[in-house]
């Protein structure tokens, strides 16, 4: 067995360490979240967590960890007869990103169940983490339908595995812990508001620290088993402190002066429902016990908020977690008013310390914020024509980044036909989860039962196989699994022309604003998401294809414009970038968003083509025919693909409705993208694509 890297060896991270620790003194809290950068031990402090637990009592035998003084009375393996209890430790386990719903919540043999009336189940990885910790690395990539049933065990303290009107339920109660890079994606907010606390980590940029964090690390490589020895005393001291506050938590006295000073929090940075009130409740509680009071003080409250109220913040996934820390103090010292009592000492939470010097902790802090890398810029070209075909100087050079305009809903487009990608919510797909549309015969276990597709089956044997009773003779060749259709997440390629020909400060804004509403739309459905753009003499991936909504959103947002308009280069880079994204995920069909007026001039790409220079003017009989040629490749492939219009003026030339022709998809223009709007122009691209073909 391997030798876990030890808890207190972890350097620096001292929030992190706390919340961990508060949850081994208070697993009512609600679990950890932990949110950084790859590489600053973030699964290392977690895994080395389940050493510092107390040990539980447990019925000799049960496979569902029931304790003996309160047994489950529906446990699967029960009634248990009263007894004395055996004593383990208390368990880790990991959920895979990549885990089956079997392995998850437990298999029931539904053959056995048909032909003997047996509850044959085998546990689940709930079962396993109960009254112990769920560890879930990455958890920002688990796949949705694994997520909807971590929510209703934490929600209802219970597992419940039901097939064809065959039940089990067991109970399920685990402390849940975290572990994502958010460059990744980011949580669904029901997940998110799960999770007790939350915490920022980043490696230390004092070399001194990053010093000793490779001297240990090296060490505990070396020989594991003597690192964990020379750190076996500063071990039994925490294991033996979290067992002392465990003791003192039931003493801990939470007046009526913190409450005060807890709901005033929550409701000046306006969190959503009642949890965060309560979590702040039990996590100020706990930092008490953990310091050795028994009562609640100002510093618990700020302390409690600064781990509690963060991820709570977010209005959307643009916003990056964090907290006005000195609106917090303000806060708090206007609700310890004169009113306090003997729980609270009305010093307005200016404890900035941490509870306890000698052990982890420390201010909570605000993370920095995530802003995107700044493009550098592009080479200058001449004047192009501007809206309504009049020069626009502006668009010869480079110009600051324009913001973008205020996000909206924006309507619902699709890839046509069923695929089998990853789970999501965008297009029509083969899934373990949807409803059910047909059967055929298993594939290895069976999963999802077809009753009805079953009976047929056997039915017309019954006779050849003695059927003497009321019940039916079923065999394993009987057998139909049920087939499914779900939701899939795709790819969404957004290529976004950023030339001078759009760079009208106010209609670059409308234009982010449209594409900042498709990238909401995106992460409400699970998509992973790439940005091209094209500008100058050439087109870059600004952002390849990831499942981080905020880095896309991050890279608009500092796009610059300025420079001619190389739509062939921008299409072409957009097909490479298709080519080897199949080549790396075959299964997750693509969604190509084109953002432009259509206009094309020479670039790169023309002059590579022809051997000469490009058309000269907006709209060039070259530049718009590679356009076009480039278009063809993706109507070739079956690519969906969409435009949206940006021609705006009295003067339209239509070469966006063109382009769309050309990539077999439909136009829509900005006004037409909202989901309130009166024409219905894209309700998904099926329609236009098969016309096409």
């Amino acid at each position: 067995m391997t030798t876990p890297f030890p808890f207190t060896a972890v350097v620096g991270q001292d929030d992190l360490r706390l919340a961990l620790l508060l949850n081994a003194v208070s697993p009512a809290v609600g679990g950890v979240l932990v949110r950084g950068e790859k590489g600053t031990a973030k699964s290392t402090a977690v895994r080395a967590l389940s050493a510092l637990l107390p040990e539980v009592a447990v019925v000799p035998g049960c496979r569902f960890s029931c304790d003996p003084a309160a047994p489950d009375p529906s446990c699967p393996d029960g009634p248990h007869e009263p007894g004395p209890g055996a004593r383990r430790a208390a368990r880790m386990v990991e959920l895979p990103v990549g885990a089956s719903e079997d392995r998850l919540v437990g298999a029931l043999d539904i053959e056995r169940a048909l032909a003997e009336g047996v509850k044959a189940f085998e546990p689940g990885l709930l079962a396993d983490a109960h009254r112990g910790i769920l560890y879930v690395d990455e958890v920002n990539l688990l796949h949705d339908h694994l997520v909807d049933l971590l929510l209703d065990a934490a929600a209802m303290g219970a597992s419940y595995v039901e097939r064809e009107g065959v039940s089990v339920r067991h109970a399920a109660r685990f402390l849940l812990v975290g572990t994502m890079n958010p460059e990744e994606g980011e949580l669904r907010p029901q997940l998110l508001d799960r999770f007790g606390l939350t915490v920022e980590v980043a490696a230390s940029r004092e070399p001194e620290q990053r010093v000793e964090v490779v001297r240990r690390r090296l060490a505990y490589d070396d020989d594991p088993a003597a690192f964990a020895a020379g750190w076996a005393g500063e071990e039994a001291a925490v294991r033996q402190r979290v067992v002392a506050a465990r003791e003192l938590l039931p003493r801990v006295r939470l007046g009526d002066g913190a409450l005060r000073q807890i709901a005033a929090t929550c409701a000046a940075f306006e969190v959503d429902g009642m949890r965060a009130d309560i979590v702040m409740a039990r996590t100020a509680t706990a930092l008490a016990a953990w310091a050795g009071r028994t009562d609640v003080l100002a510093e618990d409250v700020r302390q409690a908020a600064l781990l509690a109220l963060p991820h709570r913040r977010r209005r959307n996934p643009f916003d990056a977690p964090g907290l006005d820390e000195d609106k917090l103090d303000e806060t708090l010292e206007q609700s310890s008013g004169s009113e306090g009592d003997d729980g609270n000492d009305g010093d307005g939470g200016d404890g900035d310390g941490d509870p306890d010097p000698d052990g982890p902790g420390g201010g909570g802090g605000r993370p920095a914020p995530d802003g995107g890398p700044q493009d550098d810029g592009g080479s200058a070209a001449r004047p192009e024509a501007g809206e309504g075909g009049q020069p626009q100087a502006s668009g010869s050079r480079e110009q600051a980044p324009a913001r973008a305009a205020e996000p909206f809903r924006t309507k619902a487009l699709s890839v046509p036909g069923i695929g089998e990608g990853a789970a999501g919510r965008r297009s029509r797909a083969r899934t373990e989860h949807g409803r059910t549309t047909g059967a055929r015969r298993p594939r290895g276990a069976l999963t999802r039962l077809h009753l009805a597709a079953t009976v047929q089956a056997a039915a017309p044997h019954q006779r050849a196989r003695g059927r003497s009773g009321p019940g039916l003779v079923i065999r394993r060749d009987d057998l139909r699994q049920a087939t499914r259709e779900g939701r899939e997440g795709n790819l969404v390629l957004f290529v976004v022309d950023a030339s001078g020909s759009m760079a009208a400060r106010q209609r670059m804004g409308a234009v982010k604003g449209a594409v900042l509403s498709l990238l909401l739309d995106a992460y409400q459905r699970r998509d992973k998401v790439g940005l091209v753009t094209f500008r100058g003499s050439h087109a870059e991936v600004a952002l390849p294809p990831t499942s981080s909504v905020d880095a896309a959103a991050a890279r608009l947002e500092s796009l610059p414009t300025g420079g001619r308009t190389p739509l062939a280069a921008g299409l072409l880079k957009a097909h490479e970038v298709l080519r080897v994204e199949r080549l790396r995920d075959p299964a997750r069909r693509a969604l190509v968003v084109v953002v432009t007026d259509g206009r094309a001039t020479g670039d790169g790409a023309a002059r590579s083509a022809s051997g000469r220079d490009g058309g000269r003017a907006t709209g060039g009989t070259e530049p718009v025919a590679l356009a076009r040629r480039a278009a063809r490749l993706f109507a070739a492939e079956g690519t969906a693909s969409v435009v949206v219009d940006c021609e705006s003026g009295p003067v339209r030339l239509g070469l966006a409705g063109q382009l769309a022709g050309e990539l077999g998809g439909p136009a829509v223009t900005l006004d037409g993208l909202r989901a309130d709007s009166i024409a219905g122009l894209v309700r998904d691209v099926q329609g236009t694509s098969r016309r096409a073909a």
